[in-house]
């Protein structure tokens, strides 16, 4: 998957087989979030695009696209839940930040909300929070990006533990929306791809 030794690691992880490229425009992106966005995150687009993995964790388009299989409102509406779930459970008391620096870019099933913490001007910098539905503490920043984090939560027990409300599968797996989309079409398990 190149880009960085935390995307390479990402791609020995999590097979690419059902990825496809979102071919985002990211110019247009930036001007409508008003900053860039990671360089791993711009490398999974590109590889695997929006979708599952495993099953458990969606990894979110950064603009709404309405045609998507799964949530296609993009970032926006899990961010909004994300500073939501922030106030909700003391703000500033529980996790000294501000809130509009709370961007998300993945959910689980569990309902717990991956975000980064928007701090600097280097999105390759930015730290990822998780906002954990069932997780203890309910707010955790790890000082690494997405691609890390997911290959950590992918291929470490411990952490995994630490950071997400439900329970991944053994084998690791991706799935973009648009094979979801295929897969439900003709009666299949969208995440799968077996017979109902």
């Amino acid at each position: 998957m190149g880009g960085n030794p935390h995307t390479a690691a990402l791609a020995q992880v999590l097979p690419t087989t059902h990825g496809v490229d979102e071919r985002i425009d990211w110019s247009a992106v930036e001007e409508i979030w008003g900053t860039r966005f990671p360089a791993d995150y711009v490398r999974f687009m590109e590889v695997y695009g929006a979708g599952q993995v495993s099953g458990e964790v969606g990894i979110l388009l950064p603009v709404a696209r309405p045609d998507s299989y799964t949530d296609g409102s993009g970032l926006r509406d899990e961010t909004a839940n994300a500073r939501g779930t922030w106030e909700m459970l003391g703000g500033r008391a529980a996790l000294d930040v501000d809130p509009d620096s709370i961007l998300a870019w993945g959910v689980t099933t569990g309902a717990d909300i991956y975000c980064w913490l928007t701090t600097g001007d280097d999105p390759d910098r930015w730290p990822v929070l998780v906002c954990g539905r069932h997780t203890d503490p309910p707010f955790q920043v790890h000082p690494f990006g997405m691609a890390e984090f997911l290959v950590r939560l992918l291929s470490d027990d411990e952490f995994q533990e630490e950071t997400i409300s439900v329970v991944l599968p053994a084998e690791c797996s991706f799935v973009n929306w648009r094979e979801q989309k295929r897969r439900w079409d003709a009666g299949l398990d969208p995440a799968t791809g077996a017979p109902w």
